[in-house]
């Protein structure tokens, strides 16, 4: 109404013909029908309102239904009696809950694997209401001692709860990492909390360690826990661990190709009709629009990439982590195909046998087998000893059968075995199939059996004050020789490695373009590593190779925070490098920082150049009473980024070395005070292994 009403109101027209108007119109016609338009409209839109108020109930309850979210209810309906929880990162917490949910079964128990995320877990405290009832939790701790992503609620949930959990029981098994900090802080939060609440625990704090050998610490626990379970509920195992399908293959002959997954991670057609918000399971397709490489020498690659985030709404903060999901080496992917005899662009889908499972499918389905082996499923790392166990019966040489399934078995000589001929190797699954001939299993079994690909994590090298519109990443490209003298690539760097920059002006998404040379999906994970909230306060940086990225995120933005006239404290740099010819990373950038006066003091160890190697803890050492000066008097926060298992550990010595010397303190009282340091955020790192 509004709309057709406005020409008749424009000034332009209103002077065309003054004369006509006098003839049609006399003032008071005008103020008439003035009048009964703006009744008339009075009455429209009053009158809609009336109507739509009584109809809102209505309409939400049919479009949102209440999901049912008591686990409880699921297991009293489905006959389950065991729950296992999982906190789960990169997908290696899932996988062993599942292995529990499934173990159940050979003690005439059921079991069911669930997200924390999907259920109310205040109905811990009903859980014995079911019979011979067990709620068992597998925890990952993620960055310094936090949840995962899907745990967060639940840990909120502990911290806070007050609830009679005198009814439950439970178990724990932690997976960590013993070069971090807080090793396991996770599983053993959620172990002690459960014993405070009340709850009986039946078997005790399993501690898994990935920098040892994660699988062998589960199957050790593993192996010890489900006898304890039996002699708990006087049950016992009802046979061998046999090999149970959990899902079934359906292969579509006829379908419709715009109802097929093509490496979408969540809804259909995302990569085609792309739709904010941005996350893990909506991942932004992002163009390449600088791909170099940083290194002038040497046998190593490192590069430097500019992704574009125009227009995707993404907004990030510097020393935020960047996730990008990549696509396995489709040499990797035609040779399974070819060694099992299959035509891998089959569509097909796995759906789950069990009905009431919240997982319909192991991946998105329907697709084909070359996407899911390409886009879905891990093909490069070394498979864990229950993909072994149920690929053996497919082994028709004896001998190969036994040996897999020796393997898989929790005898010392079958562990020693799979360390050796899997894990040290870095046998992934090709090299397995390629070095036992008779193995050929059918390809939608290898799939289901197969763990996802994961999405993976990079500190953010840039600042969203400078480059609001891309993420830049610094990454170095993996690549070993095996014991087998196999060539071993990493997934994501050699993928990354690939990406061609996209031509300015260039449109960006492309229908069928997920694979395209200059596409990568990728979303942003907020982090802790924040610079302080004052400009003014000091800050020391300590960063070693790609360990630089994050730091060049904050060189940018001190520098930003200067040119707006703000007070910025000394920024002091320790970075470290091989050859100062061959891999001195962002050389030309870090002098400009230095020259213009925003990076106060530029510290670099070049460990290969001379005969005794000089690391950046070494030159801590040095300037050991202005670092001192800088923590103690300027209130310095210091920040650590790299590898988490010689240099964080071996800076952190070093702290403790300069505090105790200065600040005429003990060991254990320097130690304290660098642990305050932690918990006041002065001190913050971003490692990984």
């Amino acid at each position: 109404l509004s709309a057709r009403g406005e020409p008749s109101m424009d000034p332009t027209t209103a002077a065309d013909s003054p004369a006509q108007q006098d003839s049609l119109f006399s003032m008071t016609d005008v103020f008439l029908i003035s009048l009964i338009t703006g009744l008339f409209t009075y009455w429209f839109f009053f009158r809609k309102k009336k109507e739509e108020v009584p109809e809102l109930p209505k309409m939400q309850t049919v479009a949102a239904p209440v999901r049912d979210s008591s686990f409880i209810e699921k297991m009293k309906k489905t006959g389950r009696n065991i729950v296992v929880f999982y906190g789960s990162q990169t997908g290696t917490a899932e996988e062993f809950a599942n292995r529990l949910a499934k173990d159940a079964h050979r003690y005439g128990l059921r079991g069911m694997a669930a997200d924390p995320e999907e259920y109310d877990l205040s109905d811990l405290s009903r859980l014995s209401e079911i019979d011979k009832s067990l709620a068992v939790f597998c925890m990952a701790t993620y960055g310094e001692g936090d949840p995962t992503d899907n745990a967060q609620d639940f840990y909120d949930w502990l911290q806070e709860a007050d609830a009679d959990l005198s009814g439950l029981r439970f178990a724990v098994f932690g997976l960590g990492n013993k070069t971090y900090e807080h090793f396991n802080a996770m599983g053993k939060y959620v172990d002690k909390r459960l014993e405070e609440l009340g709850a009986q625990r039946i078997f005790e704090l399993g501690l898994g360690d990935d920098d040892g050998n994660l699988e062998e610490d589960f199957i050790t626990w593993r192996e010890q826990f489900w006898p304890a379970v039996c002699e708990h509920f006087g049950v016992e195992a009802t046979g061998e661990e046999s090999s149970i399908r959990q899902y079934e293959l359906v292969v579509h002959t006829d379908v419709n190709m715009n109802k097929v997954y093509t490496g979408e991670m969540g809804r259909l057609k995302s990569y085609e009709n792309q739709k904010p918000p941005f996350d893990a399971k909506n991942p932004f397709l992002a163009q390449v629009m600088e791909n170099r490489k940083l290194n002038e020498g040497g046998e190593r690659h490192l590069m430097h990439l500019e992704l574009d985030i125009s227009n995707s709404k993404i907004r990030y903060e510097s020393g935020d982590h960047v996730a990008v999901y990549p696509a396995n080496d489709s040499s990797l992917v035609n040779q399974i195909g070819e060694i099992l005899g299959t035509d891998l662009d089959t569509v097909m889908s796995l759906n789950n046998l069990d009905e009431e499972s919240n997982k319909k499918h192991p991946f998105p389905c329907p697709t084909s087998y070359r996407t899911a082996l390409t886009y879905y499923l891990d093909i490069t790392n070394p498979p864990r000893t229950n993909v072994l166990y149920e690929l053996a019966q497919y082994a028709s040489d004896s001998g190969e059968q036994e040996r897999l399934r020796k393997m898989a078995s929790s005898a010392a000589e079958g562990k020693a075995l799979y360390l050796s001929w899997v894990v040290e190797a870095r046998r992934n699954i090709l090299a397995i199939l390629q070095d036992m001939p008779s193995l050929r299993p059918p390809i939608d079994h290898l799939c289901e059996l197969l763990p996802r690909l994961q999405a993976r994590y990079y500190s953010i090298a840039s600042s969203s004050k400078v480059h609001p519109n891309s993420i830049h990443i610094c990454a170095v490209t993996v690549e070993y020789e095996t014991k087998t003298g196999r060539l071993n690539k990493g997934v994501a760097t050699s993928w990354l490695r690939s990406k061609v920059p996209a031509q300015p002006g260039s449109s960006s998404q492309v229908p069928g373009q997920q694979e395209s040379s200059s596409l990568v999906p990728m979303y942003v994970r907020k982090s802790q590593f924040r610079l302080p909230f004052k400009p003014s306060t000091p800050v020391i940086m300590i960063g070693p190779g790609t360990g630089i990225a994050p730091f060049m995120g904050f060189i940018q933005e001190r520098a930003w925070l200067k040119q707006q006239g703000k007070e910025v404290g000394e920024t002091v740099l320790y970075y470290g490098c091989r050859h100062e010819r061959e891999d001195y990373l962002y050389r030309e950038e870090l002098a400009r920082f230095q020259k213009e006066g925003v990076l106060t003091q530029l510290n670099v160890a070049f460990s290969r150049d001379q005969a005794e190697k000089v690391y950046v803890q070494h030159l801590l050492k040095k300037n050991k009473e202005n670092v001192w000066k800088l923590v103690n008097e300027g209130m310095a926060h210091i920040y650590v980024c790299g590898d988490a298992r010689n240099m964080a550990r071996d800076v952190q010595n070093t702290f403790y070395e300069i505090v105790s010397e200065f600040g005429n303190m003990s060991q254990p009282q320097a130690v304290d005070y660098v642990k305050k340091l932690m918990t006041k955020g002065r001190y913050s790192l971003d490692v990984w292994s």
